[in-house]
């Protein structure tokens, strides 16, 4: 059954028949409830693009990646994605995902908030001092972000996890086990998800009355192999450190390897806390998870950033949303007290 037949049988225009199932507010809620039923039982499925041209609407929301990113290639991305797209599918979206050189990211956004292809846009890896944000606004395109930028908090919709908070209490849980040396091993700062837990990990430091060290903080991709040339590295000074601090599953497995093939044992010589994204395939589970962590769902958040969206393109007057995110601490078997010299 097509648009036409399901309108002709309720005797009711194609227009109202799709904004019915769209969930338009002037639809009154007798006559979305008539439509949606009519529906189930006849087993129809909304053609996007018909829908869009009974609506005004393109039915598709924008995610737009630069090429030289790693955040495409991070499973964090694949995770937040497949949230996404589940709210996507509920309300008859489509996603539409675009790889651009970063020099060309701003004109790829005028570019289609001229073309109407996409109805909102969805902002990855906000940096610090992101000039998306004036821009997006400038054009008047719906948008989220998922983060924030330090500048501003106020004026745009935006989800994201209390990175500040999550990692000043496993830096203050690795002082309360007495350790001093304590290694961060973050993604790049420039991106302010790893520039607010930096931030998290120096307060925690500082309320302790414990220096912060330059030579112990690392940050760049978080892949395996950079956490295992960071560690490898830290534990190769005179002072290593006794701890580390991970911004994400998968580095943590690159200081595992590092701390193996330095002889010692994670979890007695050395504790480690990391950030875990709850990803599909690195799951941090169990009746005693490998790692102690600070778990947040990024899927969960790919979910809820999209239903964000989905809500300020129907209602356009509202103000911006915000929801900031809790990341608790769950103890595995990663972390101990500070090994006593002999």
């Amino acid at each position: 059954m097509n648009l036409k037949q399901l309108s002709d049988q309720l005797g009711l225009s194609q227009t109202t028949v799709s904004r019915a199932l769209n969930n338009y507010p002037e639809v009154n809620e007798d006559t979305r409830e008539r439509v949606k039923n009519a529906a189930r039982k006849h087993s129809y499925r909304p053609n996007t693009r018909a829908s869009g041209l009974a609506t005004g609407k393109s039915m598709t929301i924008g995610h737009i990646i630069p090429m030289n990113s790693t955040e495409v290639f991070n499973p964090i991305f694949g995770e937040f994605i497949a949230g996404a797209s589940r709210a996507y599918s509920k309300r008859g979206y489509e996603l539409s995902l675009t790889m651009v050189q970063e020099d060309s990211e701003e004109s790829i956004y005028r570019e289609i908030a001229s073309k109407g292809s996409v109805d909102g846009v969805i902002v990855h890896a906000p940096r610090v001092n992101d000039s998306r944000i004036a821009l997006l606004q400038q054009l008047q395109l719906p948008f989220v972000i998922h983060g924030r930028d330090n500048s501003n908090e106020t004026d745009y919709s935006w989800i994201d996890m209390n990175n500040r908070r999550a990692f000043y209490q496993a830096t203050k849980l690795l002082v309360d086990l007495g350790h001093s040396r304590i290694c961060l091993v973050n993604g790049s700062e420039s991106l302010n998800f790893a520039w607010r837990r930096r931030l998290g990990y120096v307060d925690a430091l500082d309320d302790e009355g414990l220096s912060v060290s330059a030579d112990l903080m690392y940050s760049g991709d978080l892949t395996e192999a950079n956490g295992y040339n960071a560690a490898s590295d830290a534990l190769a000074q005179s002072d290593a450190p006794t701890a580390f601090l991970v911004s994400s599953y998968v580095g943590a497995l690159g200081v595992r390897r590092a701390i193996h093939n330095a002889g010692l044992v994670m979890g007695k010589d050395i504790s480690v806390i990391i950030h875990d994204d709850e990803l599909s395939y690195f799951q941090n589970d169990g009746d005693i998870p490998q790692f102690t962590a600070t778990r947040s769902s990024v899927r969960d958040a790919g979910e809820r950033a999209a239903m964000m969206l989905l809500d300020i393109i129907d209602q356009p007057d509202k103000s911006p949303l915000t929801e900031l995110l809790d990341a608790p601490l769950t103890i595995g078997a990663s972390t101990g007290p500070v090994k006593k010299l002999m």
